[in-house]
């Protein structure tokens, strides 16, 4: 269903690799309302995902960038601004990685040149990507950015390792960059803290079956879908939402204000039974 929520605006994707993204989703939910936009992602990750197929469903044009790469970076805005007619409305940062989790290296033992890549890769990316935007003056004013984040940036999950820092940094600079680029341009960053969703990355680490069985149980409405996602995604980038700005948003069914529900009590009587 499409309300045009999106129409006649211009965006950059990053970070679809295959169906399951939710970058992948928002594209998809992008393009049925109305809007125009590039994709973009790593050349490793172009290789290893279904890309092509999403730009030709879309009539979106690929542009590869590592994200940490500035001068990549400034070729990606430079040439979406070409490609699609005009200033970006809209970005979603959806990049994270971690060679540690990749390694199972616990995080008591964090080898730090892998350490360095996380934050990187899944934090300075969006630092990076906000400072070329600002610098080509290539957002629209109240144009809107949104970075995907976990609430591991808030509290302990043993299994997330260097990654929880990683988000934590993630939100920081959507907090601080949100702030200056609110001032000059208008211009929204937020984050969405997503529910544990059955992404290529996610299921990557280890028992994370078991944990989104669990806040699926925990959570009142459930774990959010990728295409939940998604839907908040479009809310964010239209104009509905421009008074929002440095905000992290849970989009999460209600787990990160859920102490404990019938069913996970029901779970442990049954494991002690």
């Amino acid at each position: 269903m499409s309300n045009n929520l999106l129409k006649g605006k211009r965006g950059i994707i990053s970070g679809a690799l295959d169906s399951n993204s939710i970058a992948w989703k928002v594209a998809e939910r992008a393009h049925a309302q109305g809007a125009t936009f590039t994709l973009t992602n790593a050349p490793i990750a172009m290789r290893m995902g279904e890309i092509n197929k999403l730009a030709e469903a879309t009539g979106s044009t690929i542009i590869p960038a590592d994200a940490t790469n500035m001068d990549e970076l400034k070729n990606l805005f430079t040439q979406s601004t070409e490609v699609l007619g005009g200033k970006i409305d809209f970005v979603l940062h959806s990049i994270g990685m971690s060679p540690n989790i990749r390694k199972n290296i616990p995080y008591t033992k964090l080898n730090y040149d892998f350490f360095n890549k996380s934050i990187d890769v899944s934090a300075f990316s969006l630092h990076k990507m906000l400072a070329t935007a600002y610098e080509l003056d290539a957002m629209s004013e109240w144009g809107s950015v949104v970075a995907l984040s976990y609430i591991a940036a808030q509290r302990t999950y043993p299994f997330y390792t260097d990654m929880a820092d990683a988000k934590a940094v993630l939100e920081s600079i959507a907090r601080s960059f949100g702030y200056h680029y609110g001032k000059a341009k208008k211009v929204r960053v937020n984050t969405i803290s997503q529910s544990p969703t059955k992404t290529t990355a996610g299921n990557g680490i280890k028992g994370f079956e078991d944990f989104y069985d669990y806040a699926d149980k925990l959570s009142p409405l459930g774990n959010a879908s990728a295409e939940a996602c998604a839907d908040c995604c479009m809310f964010l980038f239209s104009d509905l939402s421009r008074m929002v700005t440095m905000q992290n948003i849970y989009h999460d069914g209600g787990y990160s204000n859920t102490g404990v529900s019938d069913e996970v009590m029901a779970m442990m009587r049954s494991d002690n039974a």
